[in-house]
């Protein structure tokens, strides 16, 4: 079992940042894979970045250049810088995490195991 628990979100206007953060705890053999998902209003959940075992990074071509995924194992903490944000940014963040490394490459569409509850980001224009 995995726990996942979000924060950082909120309300900026274009351009700016936010740094997002999940705390994890639980089984660390289920959390080789670690990832950002958001969902916003009206659209399907969207893979936005993820973290492996290794320190591999995957990112959304929407979100590349500008979101940073990190990870500090001694914090069980995942993050998510996220600069430059647009309006599109926005949604319902959630973090995920995964056993299953060997699917780093379809890792926006293998439907992680663990989810946390997710953090609000809104962008205003």
């Amino acid at each position: 079992r995995v726990d996942l628990v979000e924060s950082g979100g909120g309300s900026v206007q274009a351009g700016g940042s936010l740094r997002l953060s999940c705390v994890a705890s639980g089984d660390t053999g289920a959390r080789n894979l670690m990832a950002w998902f958001r969902k916003a209003p009206g659209k399907e959940s969207e893979g936005v970045a993820v973290f492996d075992e290794d320190g591999r990074t995957k990112y959304a071509d929407s979100v590349k250049g500008r979101f940073t995924i990190g990870k500090d194992n001694g914090k069980n903490t995942l993050y998510l810088q996220m600069t430059n944000l647009k309006p599109e940014d926005t949604g319902i963040y959630h973090c995920a995490a995964d056993q299953r490394w060997w699917l780093l490459d379809q890792w926006a569409t293998i439907g992680f195991a663990y989810w946390g509850q997710g953090t609000q980001v809104t962008v205003s224009s």
